[in-house]
């Protein structure tokens, strides 16, 4: 195994050349234990072959971390990871050769795990970006734009007319999937109410089913998908255009694999395949 470091190093089997996705030049030169990288007769291009370089986390291998209890984004389904973040993962990892391998970590883990290195090369699980996260990883290109819903148990006090005022009350206990932003969007916009996180979106729409929580709020295609499968005696009551962009999350040591995923996303737009999933899934 070779673990994403501070710099690029040039390393036999864990790193992707660029030359395979990019056409740029591929590392010719020799390692050293201090990481310095230098050639048999020059150090001509080092510098170049020392950030040219796609480091992995194992050998032709793209290693995406992603917390599977999103659908239709990602979930498990007999054990297998589906969804639509899943398909756009393997078909990155096609476009640039390598075979696609998914690690399942809680949502809000997914992104200092990128960062650190070691255990995934990316993170893929309908990550907004945002200035926060964005400060610890690097971005990929958009692939999804999604908004922000809020659904409750039918029946109740809660209902479209009133939701803007009855949700900000004191006493009103909004669920949601810690550390996305949903969490952040209620707690901006419904300062009263009582922000009660959850691992996972599927805890948080079991709690306001048990009467745990008044409503759930995380975004819009997760809502709908959710309400058809498993909740159809809840509704939206609350919907927010927040248009935020999911992208592929990388790690700031690594600028060459973000370089390649942009290219693989745009290829992926260009031949349809992005389209093409998204009506599969309904997204």
């Amino acid at each position: 195994m070779t673990n994403i470091s501070r710099r690029m190093l040039c390393t036999s089997g864990a790193t992707v050349a660029l030359a395979a996705v990019l056409g740029l030049a591929g590392c010719s030169g020799n390692t050293t234990a201090g990481g310095d990288t230098s050639s048999a007769g020059s150090d001509t291009g080092s510098a170049a072959a020392a950030t040219d370089e796609i480091t992995l986390v194992s050998d032709g291998t793209l290693t995406i971390a992603t917390s599977p209890d999103y659908p239709p984004f990602e979930n498990l389904e007999n054990g297998e990871y589906v969804g639509f973040d899943i398909e756009i993962g393997k078909a990155i990892a096609e476009q640039m050769g390598l075979t696609a391998e998914f690690k399942t970590l809680q949502f809000d883990g997914i992104i200092p795990a990128v960062a650190a290195g070691g255990q995934a090369d990316v993170g893929i699980s309908g990550i907004t970006v945002d200035p926060e996260r964005a400060e610890q990883v690097d971005f990929s290109d958009s692939y999804y734009t999604d908004d922000q819903a809020i659904a409750v148990m039918k029946g109740g006090s809660i209902t479209a007319d009133n939701a803007a005022e009855e949700l900000n009350k004191e006493g009103v206990i909004i669920a949601v999937q810690s550390g996305t932003t949903g969490e952040t969007f209620v707690k901006e916009n419904f300062p009263n109410a009582t922000v009660q996180p959850y691992g996972n979106s599927t805890d948080a729409f079991a709690a306001m089913q048990a009467g745990q929580a008044n409503a759930v709020c995380t975004n819009m295609s997760v809502v709908n998908q959710m309400l058809a499968d498993a909740y159809q005696d809840a509704e939206v009551v609350y919907t927010a255009a927040t248009g935020e962009e999911y992208a592929v999350a990388v790690s700031k040591d690594n600028p060459a694999l973000t370089a390649a995923i942009n290219e693989a996303i745009a290829a992926l737009e260009e031949d349809g395949t992005i389209d093409d999933l998204k009506a599969q899934f309904g997204v």
